[in-house]
């Protein structure tokens, strides 16, 4: 674990874990938000692309 003597003192990052694990936490769910965020409305574009399409052909 490089210089961090057991697990519990890698977690507690020398009393700075909270704030650590915190940004990676952080990090991680604007990460997801954004993956998701591009999946629901390209989700979105094309229902309303197949729903102009139909209405077009009518």
């Amino acid at each position: 674990m490089g210089h961090f003597a057991s697990f519990v003192d890698f977690m507690h990052m020398g009393k700075h874990g909270l704030y650590v694990w915190l940004s990676y936490g952080i990090f991680l769910i604007i990460i997801v938000y954004n993956i998701v965020a591009v999946i629901m409305q390209k989700h979105i574009f094309f229902k309303a692309a197949k729903r102009r399409l139909r209405r077009e052909q009518k």
